[in-house]
């Protein structure tokens, strides 16, 4: 029938209901996707960004970078890893970097490759810049951020978690490789066939020296292979598990197993506190992939594929071992989040906060970098032992009489006083694929200053000095630092 003949008939009032009906979102239905971002920063990397924010996600919310495997992309990690409906179902933002031909032949992350596994340059850095956008535009809560990644995306979710422990509160290494066995392709496919042994003392020194002196409070780290993976040794899950415990000082004896379905054996490893600090999945039998199950059970996640294994949902486990699911983490008990949280004093090793008091709150928890490092009574608290020139996240969070501590408090960050300048000697196209300068119409600028270096090539050397972070000036003449 003719639109103009069945409005005669149900009138135009009815009409308009109708089309408004066909046409409207329901309220309940999710209007959020998968979009690609621009823009993110400089990426160094030569990345793109995709992002997924489930609809209404208040401000403060945690966040998960996920990366993809090699051959894989963003949109294929997003439909089979079952990351998203954790994302809706905990309430959190989801950044999903992708690579491409053009960096590496198979599309892997380049995780054995100075120029970018380095702190501050290339793909890790332009990683780095995607965690700091969504936190300028999604609202992230700095100290909950979270990364994860499969094969040559686990090897890349080590090197970012080594790299970058002052911006990442947690990690999975998925069928992955520790951080620091490799410098070059060919010691990286020694590390994926043959690992490489090394004394747990020494595979923690290799994050110690990625981090660029941090001194903690460091990510806590589950690690997932399978035990018939012949493309990623399974051992390297060992030396993963070795690398992580001893970064932590602890054992490496586990304080606890537990058997979960899908043949997978979890073992944990409690810090000083009792809380796990590590946690590794080992899936027996399983080949080279994701752990996934489908299913519309609370712990089944994904769809199976290539590289997308019917196990156990492991994107599951590792989001209640992060404390995403409400039950676990900071906000679980009733008492609303303390306000006025201000950094009030900063020294080259202490950093002063204080907040407005919580009613009926019994103690207070202060989180640095989303990990607890205080119990107070006080609504003020000097965190010592920090290093200088170093910016901190804090919240708190208030505690009731029975032990359930309630909602965090919007963060705030805490610069220690005492930068200690960088210099950094290289040609100007190495300076702008670091992340230290930025290229214009065929010349480079050094990022900050702005100041011009001449043409963008190999041939023209400067040396710049980072006299705050992420701000640099030409020093050829000589540099203080």
């Amino acid at each position: 029938m003719p639109v103009r003949d069945h409005a005669r008939t149900i009138g135009w009032a009815a009409l308009m209901a109708l089309l408004l009906a066909l046409f409207t979102v329901p309220p309940n239905a999710s209007a959020a996707s998968l979009t690609q971002v621009s823009g993110f920063g400089s990426n160094p990397g030569n990345l793109s960004m995709y992002s997924y924010v489930p609809d209404n996600l208040p401000s403060g919310a945690p966040l998960v970078v996920a990366l993809h495997g090699c051959t894989q992309s963003a949109s294929d990690y997003y439909s089979h890893s079952g990351w998203p409906k954790y994302a809706d179902a905990y309430g959190f933002a989801l950044v999903l970097p992708q690579t491409s031909s053009a960096n590496n032949a198979n599309s892997c992350f380049n995780w054995y490759q100075s120029s970018d596994y380095t702190r501050g340059q290339g793909e890790a850095l332009s990683v780095k810049q995607m965690v700091d956008y969504a936190i300028a535009h999604y609202g992230s809560a700095p100290g909950r951020v979270y990364v994860t990644g499969l094969s040559a995306g686990g090897a890349m979710t080590a090197v970012m978690l080594a790299d970058y422990p002052d911006v990442f509160a947690g990690g999975s290494i998925d069928s992955g490789i520790p951080a620091g066995c490799a410098t070059d392709l060919s010691s990286g496919l020694t590390c994926e066939y043959s690992p490489v042994s090394k004394t747990p003392q020494k595979w923690g020194d290799a994050v110690r020296a990625a981090s660029g002196g941090w001194s903690g409070p460091w990510p806590r780290v589950a690690v997932w292979h399978g035990s018939g993976d012949t493309t990623v040794n399974p051992a390297n899950a060992t030396e993963s598990r070795d690398q992580w415990t001893n970064v932590w000082g602890m054992s490496q004896t586990p304080s606890s197993t537990t058997s979960l379905p899908g043949g997978t054996t979890q073992a944990v490893y409690n810090d000083i506190s009792g809380k796990p600090a590590v946690e590794t999945f080992t899936v027996s039998g399983m080949s080279h992939g994701l752990a996934v199950n489908p299913g519309s059970g609370a712990d089944q996640c994904g769809t199976t594929g290539t590289y997308y294994l019917n196990y156990v949902c492991s994107s599951y486990y590792t989001a209640k071992f992060w404390g995403l699911d409400a039950s676990s983490g900071p906000g679980s008990g009733s008492l609303p989040a303390p306000t006025g949280l201000s950094v009030t004093a900063t020294t080259d090793t202490t950093a002063s906060l204080s907040w407005n008091g919580v009613s009926a709150a019994a103690s207070y928890n202060v989180y640095r970098g989303g990990t607890k490092v205080a119990s107070t009574s006080s609504t003020s608290y000097t965190d010592t032992g920090l290093a200088s020139g170093t910016g901190y996240h804090y919240t708190v969070a208030a505690v009731d009489s029975a032990g359930s501590v309630g909602a965090s408090s919007s963060p705030v960050l805490a610069t220690t006083n005492g930068y200690i300048p960088k210099c950094f000697t290289d040609n100007n196209y190495n300076h702008v694929a670091a992340g230290r300068a930025h290229q214009s119409g065929g010349y480079a600028y050094a990022n900050g200053s702005n100041q011009n270096m001449g043409l963008y090539n190999l041939y023209l050397t400067h040396t710049l000095e980072e006299t705050s972070d992420g701000h640099y000036v030409i020093a050829d003449s000589g540099c203080p630092a």
